[in-house]
């Protein structure tokens, strides 16, 4: 068995598998260490047939405080090249998450900064705590936004909203995130409330939840004409699974 050292991941039901961030002390920052573990991670994940959706969630009064600085930064000199490959290393962290087929949900019980605001953003479904925040600080120390940040913050704000959050450097609150649909609830117990949305989506056949996200993300592309066609194919394919049949059995005898 792995032998996770800054995050905890376990199965808390069947179907479900939980990724928990697990430096509480460091406020959960992604460090080698933890790039590493994601990584790991999240490939087991992949790995797991039996996976159904996954939960990312962190101990501690912070989601993820961002990336390490020092690491990244912290050493004057270094060529624009150079600088960027450590970046693009440390941005997999949380882009892998993006290419999971499976559910994704963030229970965001404390602030996202930077790097942790791209690691929730980068979940399908967000689930925040009372306490939580969603900080785009790039900016207040001088620095472009990265990871995804512009992407993620467009799609869901728009491109005025997000445009003026990144050059204050802004945050918003949970009720705020709420309010512009970055969050799909406020719940006391974040990380109860993503595992009983988990454990719900677990009961879908795992090929469906699979073709519902592909749909989702094709039509957030805008692109009708390519939302049809895989519709159709898909639910031409789900028709072909016994329920259908039992089901329009049951609704031409009028039960």
């Amino acid at each position: 068995m792995t032998e996770w050292t800054t995050i905890r991941f376990d199965a808390p039901s069947d179907g479900v598998r939980r990724i928990t961030l697990a430096d509480a002390e460091r406020r959960n920052a992604i460090g080698a260490v933890m790039r590493e573990e994601l990584i790991a991670a999240v490939g087991a994940v992949r790995e797991d047939g039996d996976a159904r959706v996954l939960v990312v969630a962190a101990e501690g009064t912070s989601f993820c405080s961002g990336a390490d600085l020092p690491a990244l930064f912290g050493e004057p000199g270094r060529a624009v090249g150079e600088i960027r490959r450590g970046l693009r290393s440390y941005y997999e962290s949380f882009l892998v998450l993006r290419g999971l087929e499976i559910p994704t949900i963030a229970a965001v019980q404390g602030p996202a900064v930077g790097a942790g605001l791209n690691l929730a953003l980068c979940c399908d479904l967000r689930i925040a705590g009372p306490g939580a925040g969603f900080a785009a600080t790039f900016s207040k120390i001088g620095l472009h936004p990265g990871g995804g940040c512009t992407y993620f913050l467009t799609r869901e704000l728009g491109a005025q909203r997000a445009l003026a959050l990144l050059l204050e450097g802004g945050a918003l609150t949970a009720e705020e995130a709420l309010a512009e649909g970055l969050v799909l609830s406020i719940a006391e117990d974040p990380v109860a409330a993503a595992l009983d949305l988990a454990r719900a989506q677990a009961g879908l056949r795992t090929d469906l939840a699979r073709d519902i996200k592909r749909a989702v993300r094709l039509a957030a592309e805008g692109d009708l004409e390519a939302v049809i066609e895989f519709e159709s194919w898909a639910q031409a394919e789900t028709a072909t699974h016994p329920e259908i049949a039992e089901f329009a059995a049951r609704f031409a005898g009028g039960k």
